[in-house]
């Protein structure tokens, strides 16, 4: 009798400790924690990228001074490498928020209003990041051909030249608009996430979903009247909401041990 009681249970892989078994198990599943850190870490090195690379782009004193403009940006030697650290900048931050979503909501939260809300920010998160890459390349590539072929032209050629120029830049103002609303609505609903999650200080959350109000500010000026000044009070808003719900997402992150939701978990 003995015997057989001492028999390894072959169903828990050898080990006759149920306990050992829960713990093998749960070892090799990431830690909600480090998922937390990969997210905080993803956002705000996109957010550092994309600042440093936004440093070293050509500007002029208005933006929708297009002679201005086009000449500032034709005399750039690190024009297209200057917009690519902003495509990576901005690919950091939105797989920051993708793995946020993922951290935040249980493995079992497959239905509720919370599991749709976190579908519908990863959709427009994906789109938004899409929309970038879309954008970039017509600014950060087509538009520095056009404005390079416009200052070398010939006196004849120049105003064809500027047309095809200002045809890409008004392309360009299509793109941001709509890249800066889908931006803005993946913030409102990771915010909104967030805050339902409890799993980090909710007012991250309002601090993004408050980022996100800015940049569907900036989409609509943008395609109303391009890069206008308007523009540059949701845009400092837009910066600084994101330096500080990243910086304090990070400092929680690292500084904490796994709780619960204080709601309970996500419905």
């Amino acid at each position: 009798m003995k015997r057989a009681m001492s028999m390894k249970n072959p169903g828990t892989g050898g080990s006759s400790n149920p306990r050992q078994a829960e713990s093998a198990a749960a070892g090799r599943l990431p830690s909600p924690r480090a998922e937390l850190r990969l997210a905080a870490g993803l956002a705000f090195a996109g957010f550092v990228l994309s600042v440093v690379a936004g440093l070293f782009h050509a500007d002029s004193a208005s933006a929708n001074d297009h002679p201005a403009a086009f000449a500032a940006y034709a005399r750039s030697g690190i024009w297209t490498a200057v917009h690519l650290g902003q495509f990576l900048g901005m690919a950091l931050l939105i797989s920051g928020l993708l793995v946020l979503l993922g951290a935040l909501l249980a493995p079992d939260a497959a239905a509720g209003v919370a599991a749709w809300t976190a579908r519908f920010a990863t959709v427009a998160a994906v789109a938004a990041l899409a929309l970038y890459a879309a954008l970039q390349a017509v600014d950060g590539v087509a538009l520095k051909h056009a404005v390079d072929a416009w200052a070398a032209a010939a006196e004849p050629d120049k105003a064809a030249r500027f047309a095809t120029a200002e045809g890409i830049r008004w392309l360009e103002w299509g793109m941001r608009s709509y890249q800066s609303f889908l931006l803005g609505a993946a913030l409102l609903l990771t915010g909104a996430v967030v805050v339902r999650a409890g799993r980090v200080a909710r007012a991250i959350g309002y601090l993004m979903a408050l980022s996100g109000l800015a940049y569907l500010a900036q989409g609509w000026i943008i395609g109303s009247e391009g890069f206008s000044p308007a523009n540059t009070m949701p845009t400092l808003a837009g910066i600084v909401l994101i330096l500080v719900w990243s910086v304090w997402l990070l400092v929680s992150a690292w500084s904490g041990k796994d709780a619960p939701a204080r709601g309970g978990p996500p419905q």
